[in-house]
């Protein structure tokens, strides 16, 4: 950055000194023109006054031929003595020629004004033809040399206050990336330093930092996760452990089809909680199921009719309640909200589909205790069981609901728990597709089709 500034202040101050000698060479070959002129309207004036020519020093360095009307050479400069008149522009007796030429025969290689002014004599009409160097492309070694002084000084200024100026707008990226540098997993609670000024790099470092905060939450939840997971996928085995021993201790006394009915126990325990932490890491990865327009009426109906009935249910369904999902999503979904209303129901479930605006509403109660409002978040967190769920069922997973939030989730709906006169209320709220298109393809649910 800090050679471009400088090329382009080099091309500036360039086209500002190019403009400087254009005028005053301009102007100086105007002003060499017009004294040329005011000396031969001088050396004319000598001659007619004196009656012959006569040249004088002032006219040093202005080349001179005169010349008679019969063409004789009447006075010339030293190197133009005897030679023939420099140019010929044939001017009105009255007015004179100006020109700029190079390489005349008098003058090869050289640039030079020319004046040819015709004057009257006692005797004819006289020529008289004057010539002067011209003003060279650089005026003056005095003009040039402070052009060139400034010229380097600008830019040498320019330089060097873009190097510091991009130097000190990019310090904080230099500080940003250093400190990135050094963030290892272990210390993810380290953080970039945020510059003061509000500006790009100032939200650059800020978004770094959402960044960090977000990584750090992800690998304190998957630490997290991990170690309830061992602990919970520990309590079976050791269950399992624990029978295996006193049975090899006291074989004879032992009753091997009870100890494998409990073996067995355990294992489905350990089974139902892998294929949970499965789903779970499915869901956090980002893996889903292709996404169809669903009849979820239809989809409740096809579960509920193909369930074992531990309690009542009573069904409040809106006919056709159009979603876009994934089925095994969904039907996940709804077997965990059903099976822990059924786990706390006191004697009846009840299940209702409706839609409310531009949302498609399930709702599952029960008319269990039901859940205390301080606690109806913990109960979507991972491996959390209330008193009342580990008294009624010992061996379930705590992955359920929070499973079927990240469902909820993942199809752009929410999971929550909702007041409700008695027992508990989950509500589903999922977004209504938009089906104007006619190209979407309908998926009717029947307890074959399962």
């Amino acid at each position: 950055m800090t050679v471009v500034a400088s090329v382009v202040m080099a091309l500036i101050c360039t086209a500002v000194a190019v403009f400087i000698l254009i005028a005053v060479r301009t102007g100086a070959t105007d002003y060499r023109t017009e004294q040329l002129v005011a000396n031969a309207v001088q050396l004319i004036q000598r001659t007619r006054s004196r009656g012959g020519p006569a040249l004088r020093p002032e006219t040093s360095g202005t080349e001179i031929q005169m010349f008679t009307p019969s063409g004789v050479p009447a006075a010339a400069t030293p190197n133009l003595a005897g030679k023939p008149p420099m140019v010929n522009f044939h001017p009105d007796p009255d007015s004179y020629v100006t020109k700029r030429l190079c390489d005349l025969p008098a003058f090869p290689g050289e640039c030079k004004i020319v004046i040819d002014i015709p004057f009257h004599m006692p005797d004819g009409l006289w020529r008289l033809y004057m010539a002067t160097p011209e003003v060279p492309w650089y005026i003056s070694f005095r003009l040039l040399g402070p052009l060139v002084a400034c010229w380097l000084l600008l830019i040498a200024v320019t330089a060097r206050g873009a190097y510091h100026i991009v130097g000190k707008t990019l310090a904080p990226v230099h500080a940003i990336s250093g400190k990135l540098a050094t963030i290892t997993a272990g210390d993810l609670d380290q953080r970039v330093p945020v510059p003061k000024v509000q500006d790009e790099l100032k939200d650059l470092a800020e978004t770094a930092n959402q960044t960090l905060e977000r990584a750090q939450a992800a690998i304190q939840q998957q630490l997290q996760f991990a170690s309830d997971a061992s602990h919970d996928l520990r309590s079976p085995l050791t269950a399992m452990r624990t029978q295996i021993e006193e049975a090899l201790l006291h074989p004879r006394d032992t009753d091997w089809r009870e100890t494998g009915n409990a073996l067995l126990s355990s294992v489905e325990w350990m089974q139902d909680l892998v294929a949970d932490l499965l789903q779970l890491c499915r869901l956090d990865a980002g893996i889903h199921g292709r996404h169809d327009a669903i009849d979820l009426t239809a989809l409740v109906t096809c579960e509920l009719d193909r369930r074992p009935r531990k309690v009542t249910i009573g069904r409040r369904l809106t006919p056709t309640v159009i979603i876009n999902g994934d089925r095994l999503g969904l039907t996940r979904l709804l077997t965990n909200l059903l099976d822990n209303a059924e786990r706390h129901a006191a004697s009846s479930v009840t299940v209702a589909v409706a839609h409310q605006q531009d949302t498609a509403v399930l709702e599952v109660t029960n008319d269990g205790e039901g859940i205390p409002p301080d606690q109806r978040e913990i109960v979507f967190q991972r491996f959390v069981r209330l008193g009342a769920s580990r008294a009624k069922d010992a061996g379930g997973t705590g992955l359920g609901l929070p499973i079927a939030r990240r469902i909820a989730q993942a199809h752009g709906g929410t999971l929550t728990i909702e007041d409700s006169d008695h027992g508990a209320r989950f509500v589903l709220r999922l977004p209504l597709p938009d089906l104007d298109n006619g190209s979407t393809h309908l998926k009717r649910f029947t307890p074959q089709s399962r």
